[in-house]
């Protein structure tokens, strides 16, 4: 036991009197700084689910996710389950196919209807593999 004592007694020193020199040391990124960014982040992913909503919310969307059977409202349910790259092809997709229908089109070109697909596919495709 004594052998014990003399082995632990200065490995106890030793993390005592180390501590307060430890806590005074610098963090590298500022709490702030690391609040910012997650904020950002966080933006960013309520941006592309805002587009994505907004793309399926779309009647002509609607419109071409009834002529090949797909359920839209599942497709809908399953946005705020996206993240990461899903949400980011998800959001590239819903753009590209505001665009093209932001463009004062009249009718639904065969580009725009394969975007629409593609969007509903990846999130349908997330969805199942969840």
């Amino acid at each position: 036991m004594s052998t014990l004592r003399r082995l632990a007694a200065p490995l106890m020193l030793l993390c005592a009197a180390s501590t307060p020199t430890f806590a005074g040391q610098q963090h590298i990124v500022q709490p702030s700084q690391l609040a910012a960014t997650v904020e950002q982040h966080l933006s960013a992913e309520d941006a592309d689910r805002r587009a994505v909503r907004e793309a399926l919310a779309r009647p002509e969307v609607r419109e071409a996710a009834a002529k090949v059977g797909l359920d839209l409202s599942r497709a809908t349910a399953a946005v705020d389950t996206l993240e990461g790259a899903d949400l980011a092809r998800a959001a590239d997709a819903a753009r590209q196919v505001h665009q093209h229908l932001i463009g004062g089109a009249s009718t639904i070109t065969i580009t725009t209807t394969t975007l629409i697909i593609v969007l509903l596919l990846i999130i349908l495709l997330v969805v199942a593999v969840k």
